[in-house]
């Protein structure tokens, strides 16, 4: 079922989620928060969502991208559905670049992430993930992540000036983010 997605402003989108308990791990209920997940990920053709921008208060994250209007310019990211994710910076290196959220529709910013990271965390039965990943699969995961402590990219950009409407800064929609 396709959902809701919370927007800036929203206070759900401030709180710290909730670690998936063991008791979740294969369940009908997580399995229909994942499918909601999928299907509202899909219709607004977006590289990533996490649980909290459609009100379910759990640590888990899908992301994935292959051929994406969104994102043109991105390498394919496998799909992932992530429960509670650890990630861990791989050296000091940073990468600015361009992210939108679907909880902040048709904007865009200039945002610093950790250029390598590695991820652990589980699927949704409970089996291990763990990963090395750099580029857009790292940019894509970090921002999907700050998701579930309460952080929108917005509070990520350093300079304001190089935060806007997409229309303004790039001269088209990319759809609406």
């Amino acid at each position: 079922m396709i959902r809701d997605v919370l927007r800036m402003g929203d206070a759900r989108l401030l709180r710290i989620a909730e670690p998936v308990p063991q008791t979740l791990f294969g369940s009908a209920e997580l399995q229909a928060l994942i499918t909601d997940m999928q299907d509202t990920m899909a219709s607004l053709n977006g590289a990533g969502l996490a649980a909290p921008q459609i009100g379910a208060n759990l640590r888990v994250v899908i992301f994935g991208v292959g051929a994406n209007p969104r994102y043109p310019d991105a390498e394919t990211v496998p799909f992932t559905i992530l429960c509670n994710p650890v990630l861990t910076p791989i050296g000091p290196e940073m990468e600015d670049g361009w992210e939108g959220c679907l909880s902040v529709p048709g904007m865009r910013g200039l945002v610093p992430r950790h250029a390598r990271l590695r991820y652990t965390g589980t699927d949704e039965r409970g089996q291990p993930i763990d990963r090395e990943v750099s580029g857009f699969h790292a940019r894509v995961v970090q921002h999907e992540c700050d998701h579930l402590d309460g952080i929108l990219y917005p509070r990520r950009i350093r300079d304001l000036s190089q935060f806007g409407f997409t229309r303004e800064i790039f001269g088209e929609d990319l759809a609406d983010d």
